[in-house]
C-alpha cells in the first residue's frame, strides 16, 4: 500500500489538463454491453475505478484493450455470460449498472448487490423499480439481483423517480434503448454525464431526447451500433484543482474543460474572493488576497456537488471568518472534518451541517484518507498547510484521479508517492 508525503507552503501554478469523467466513463463502458460492435472510448481516465469495470465486462466476455493516447477499445461481440460475481461487484457501485444492459441484450442476468464508499446508504431499489416497470422480473437471493424479461424482451414503461438518483437514471436509460417502445423517465438527475451517455447511445443507433432535463424520452430500438466517442471533462476533477490553486494562493490554467458544468463551484469561489476567467475549454484561477467565508449546501446538478464538499470545506477552513458546510446528498460525508482537525482546522460538525472556523493555520500532521473526495481534500489541505503532511490509505485517490501527483508536480507541488510500510497500514 502506498502514502502520499506533501511538502506544504508552495503555489500552484501553470497549466494543468484534466481527464476524462469518472462518473461518465464507467456508464459509458456499460454501454458496451448493449452491442456486437466496437464501441471506442477517447479521453479516457485511466484509473482503479475503470480497470475494475474493464475486469468485470472482460469476464463478461467484452474484449477490453487499453490503446495509447486514453483510448479504451470495447468489442462485446462475443458476450458470453450474464453473471456478475460478488468479488467484481463489491468493489464500487458502478458495476452494478451492468445489469440493465445484460437484461436489455441477454434477457436475463444475475448480478451481485454492489459495494463501493461508505459515505452512506445508497440502496438500489430506484435501479430495480426502473427496470420492472419495463417488464423485468427480479428476485433477490443470497446478495444477488436473478433478472429475467418475459418472451419478447424489456418493453417500454413509464418511470417516475421518487427522488433524484444519477445511478437510477443512468442504469434506467442503459436498459430502455434496446426496450421495445417508448420509456418516460420523470424526476431525472441532470448531471452532464447522464447527457454524455445519452449523446454517446445516440451515436450508436439509440434515440433519446431531453437527457439534462427533468424527463428523458427513450424510443427502443432492435439494435445498436459501435461508434466512437470522447469521455467529457471530469468536472470533479476540474473544481478540485480549481480549489487546491485557490488554497495556495496559486494561478493555474485549467486545460480541457468544460466551463459550464461547474458554475455552481465559479460562484462559491468568487464570492470567497478567488478569480475565475472562464474560456474555450479553459478555465483561469488565481487568488492574491484573503479568503472571505462562504456558506454552501449540496444539491443535485445544477447545485453546488456533493462530490466538490470536502474539498470546498478545505478551502473555508483559511477564509477569515465562520461558513456554514450542509450535505443534503449523502449522509456520513463528513468523515474528513476529523483528520482535518489534525492539521489544526477548526470544524463543528452537528448532524448534516458543518460550521467552520477560519482561518486555521494548517500544519502537517499524519492523516488518514477514508473515502475518495475526503482523500483529495486531505492532499488540498497539505499544499496549504506547514511542513509535511503523510496521507494513508491513498487508493481511495487511485479510484478518481488520474495521475495525481504527476500533475501537481508539474504545477510546482512537492508531493510524492512513497511505500507505506506501517503495520495498521
Amino acid at each position: 500500500m502506498d502514502r502520499l508525503v506533501i511538502r506544504g507552503g508552495a503555489r500552484l501554478t501553470g497549466d494543468l489538463p484534466i481527464s476524462g469523467a469518472k462518473n461518465s466513463a464507467l456508464k459509458l463502458m456499460a454501454a458496451s454491453l448493449l452491442t456486437d460492435e466496437p464501441l471506442v472510448l477517447e479521453n479516457m481516465p485511466r484509473l482503479a475505478d475503470t480497470r475494475f469495470m474493464g475486469h468485470l465486462l472482460a469476464r463478461l466476455g467484452v474484449s477490453v484493450e487499453e490503446r495509447s493516447g486514453s483510448v479504451l477499445h470495447l468489442d462485446g461481440g462475443r458476450l458470453s455470460s450474464g453473471f456478475a460475481p460478488y468479488e467484481l461487484v463489491r468493489k464500487m457501485r458502478a458495476t452494478f449498472n451492468v445489469l440493465g444492459p445484460l437484461l436489455a441484450r441477454r434477457g436475463e442476468a444475475k448480478v451481485s448487490l454492489p459495494g463501493g464508499c461508505a459515505i452512506g446508504a445508497r440502496p438500489v431499489d430506484l435501479h430495480l423499480q426502473a427496470l420492472e416497470a419495463m417488464g423485468a422480473e427480479i428476485e433477490l437471493s443470497e446478495g444477488y439481483v436473478l433478472a429475467k424479461t418475459p418472451r419478447g424482451g424489456l418493453a417500454g414503461g413509464h418511470v417516475v423517480f421518487p427522488m433524484v438518483s444519477v445511478g437510477a437514471t443512468e442504469h434506467a436509460m442503459l436498459a430502455a434503448v434496446l426496450a421495445r417502445g417508448e420509456t418516460v423517465l420523470d424526476n431525472c438527475a441532470r448531471e452532464p454525464e447522464i447527457a454524455d451517455l445519452a449523446e454517446c447511445l445516440n451515436a450508436m443507433g439509440a434515440k433519446v431526447s431531453g437527457a439534462g432535463s427533468p424527463t428523458i424520452r427513450i424510443e427502443g430500438v432492435e439494435r445498436l451500433s459501435g461508434a466512437t466517442w470522447p469521455v467529457v471533462p471530469d468536472r470533479i476533477e476540474t473544481g478540485t484543482y480549481a480549489i487546491a490553486a485557490a488554497a495556495t494562493g496559486g494561478d493555474v490554467r485549467l486545460t480541457n474543460v468544460r466551463p459550464e458544468h461547474n458554475e455552481a463551484l465559479w460562484s462559491a469561489l468568487e464570492h470567497a474572493g478567488v478569480k475565475v476567467v472562464e474560456g474555450d475549454g479553459v478555465v483561469e484561477v488565481s487568488r492574491d488576497g484573503p479568503l472571505k467565508p462562504v456558506d454552501i449546501h449540496t444539491a443535485p446538478y445544477p447545485g453546488f456537488p456533493t462530490d466538490l464538499q470536502a474539498q470546498f470545506m478545505t478551502l473555508m477552513t483559511l477564509a477569515d471568518g465562520a461558513s456554514v458546510i450542509r450535505e443534503t446528498i449523502f449522509e456520513n460525508r463528513f468523515m474528513h472534518a476529523p483528520e482535518l482537525a489534525r492539521l489544526g482546522a477548526n470544524i463543528d460538525v452537528r448532524g448534516n451541517e458543518a460550521v467552520v472556523r477560519g482561518p486555521a493555520r494548517l500544519k502537517g500532521a499524519p492523516v488518514m484518507a477514508t473515502d475518495l473526495r475526503a482523500s483529495v481534500s486531505l492532499v488540498i489541505a497539505g499544499l496549504a498547510a506547514e511542513g509535511e503532511t503523510v496521507i494513508r490509505r491513498i487508493y481511495h485517490l487511485d479510484r478518481g484521479f488520474e495521475r495525481l501527483e504527476e500533475k501537481l508536480s508539474a504545477c510546482g507541488a512537492n508531493v510524492r508517492r512513497e511505500k507505506d510500510t506501517e503495520q495498521d497500514a
